[in-house]
């Protein structure tokens, strides 16, 4: 993150302006907006510009800037002339007295970002793009208008007022968010829409008087095989009023940023022979943070219930009473092979696929061999990398022809995606050569073949 958001409160506070042009009065207008008091610096000043400067109780200085002009105390100044060399001494000026300062379209010489606005008062939403792109922010907040209701600032100002009370009868801050959470899911929001305040306090009375400690829940979430875009609305949602989220290794970075930011989260990710949580004390964390009143994500790469071992740990929560959600993920096999362009099935190679998992027992994988050996049929392998190799040689030895497609897919639907290309008898070669390295899904199969016309990514 390259900027801080920050909301600042000017209301009667003095904000300087240098310029008097048609910018100068946009930005003068924002200002005003907020309550502040202007000065404007110029030579020449628009007198719409003065108008507003006039409205706020402040004053025009109608000459070039200097120094001096900076000798009150302002909480922030805006350069808004469209001379560089002006911009740059207003900047360096303000940077010796630590006053911010934003030069309009010329990053070097701003200390703070003007982001575009969606107002809802008193719910304000900025968006920025720390000056990179203004139009990709402005086209945003065009987007975003659509999508937040206007009452959305009645419903803002309506829980300031019961803000005092609830924190009274509500101690606990985090019992305190889920009361807020739960009213904001319920018709309570559309009555103070339709401002029917008296329906809404009514609502929030009832609430606050039945109000006990909330008991905890588990969401087992499926984060599917890495490109956030793939997430469900209902694994966003869950992962975002989580209190706790209790993630693996094959959960990806941008996917974890999508959880709530306050939440405590916790690695219990698995590799090759480094488990760092062992699994049943995966299981005593979800059930322990949930006896405690939290609500729990538990957050797995893929599905949960493909070779997630989802299954197991519903049981324990079962045994231990608790309540839990189940939201399945796109599994990896589905993500992976859409994203290398190898469609599964296809009714002129495969009428079946099987799912299995290339897991190690003792030194070597347990598998029905003579059933994989099958000519119309695709194969999908978890966890297989290590494998690999033994894979290839049973597969062999059971009758599967040597030649017989293969793909190697690599990070899977992120932009570190590789897919290498073979078949049974030179693809172990092929991990050494182009450094292939886990998670790794591998599809066995003639689709393999459809990989070169139906790439896309």
């Amino acid at each position: 993150m390259d900027i801080f958001p920050i909301s600042l409160k000017l209301k009667q506070q003095l904000c300087l302006i240098v310029g008097g042009g048609s910018i100068a009065f946009r930005k003068a207008s924002l200002l005003a907006k907020a309550g502040a008091i202007l000065h404007v610096v110029a030579p020449e000043v628009d007198i719409n510009l003065r108008n507003l400067v006039a409205s706020s109780n402040g004053e025009v200085k109608q000459k070039p800037f200097d120094e001096l002009d900076l000798d009150q105390p302002y909480k922030l100044v805006i350069a808004a002339t469209d001379q560089a060399d002006v911009n740059h001494h207003v900047f360096v000026a303000c940077e010796k007295k630590n006053l911010l300062v934003n030069s309009v379209d010329d990053i070097p010489n701003c200390r703070f970002m003007v982001p575009a606005l969606i107002d809802r008062s008193p719910l304000v939403i900025s968006i920025a793009s720390n000056g990179t792109s203004p139009v990709l922010s402005r086209q945003l907040r065009t987007q975003l208008e659509t999508l937040i209701p206007h009452g959305m600032g009645k419903l803002a100002e309506f829980s300031g007022k019961w803000r005092k009370a609830v924190k009274e009868k509500i101690n606990n801050p985090d019992e305190r968010r889920i009361f807020w959470e739960d009213l904001y899911a319920s018709p309570l929001k559309e009555q103070v829409f339709n401002d029917n305040l008296s329906t809404a306090n009514q609502m929030i009375e009832d609430a606050l008087s039945k109000w006990s400690k909330p008991k905890g829940e588990v969401y087992l979430v499926g984060a599917g095989p890495g490109d956030p875009e793939l997430l469900t609305l209902k694994a966003l949602r869950l992962m975002q009023q989580a209190d706790v989220v209790i993630y693996d290794r094959l959960v990806s970075s941008p996917i974890l940023e999508l959880c709530r930011r306050d939440a405590e989260k916790i690695y219990v990710g698995k590799a090759r022979s480094n488990h760092a949580v062992p699994q049943e004390g995966i299981n005593q964390l979800l059930i322990q943070y949930a006896l405690d009143g939290k609500r729990v994500c538990r957050l797995k790469g893929g599905d949960p219930f493909i070779f997630g071992r989802g299954g197991e740990e519903i049981q324990e929560l079962v045994t231990a009473d608790v309540p839990f959600q189940v939201v399945p993920g796109i599994t990896a096999a589905s993500g992976c092979s859409a994203y290398a362009g190898i469609p599964l099935t296809h009714r002129d190679y495969a009428q079946s696929v099987r799912f299995l998992t290339g897991h190690l027992k003792e030194g070597s994988p347990e598998l029905p061999w003579r059933e994989l050996v099958y000519e119309n049929q695709t194969l999908v392998l978890y966890m297989g990398l290590v494998g690999l190799e033994t894979i290839c040689k049973r597969l062999i030895e059971h009758g599967q022809r040597p030649d017989m497609p293969v793909a190697l897919i690599s990070k899977g639907t992120t932009p570190e995606q590789q897919v290498v290309i073979g078949n049974l008898e030179n693809i172990a070669e092929k991990v050494m050569q182009y450094e292939v390295q886990a998670p790794t899904l591998t599809i066995i199969g003639e689709v393999v073949k459809l990989r070169e016309q139906l790439q896309w990514q």
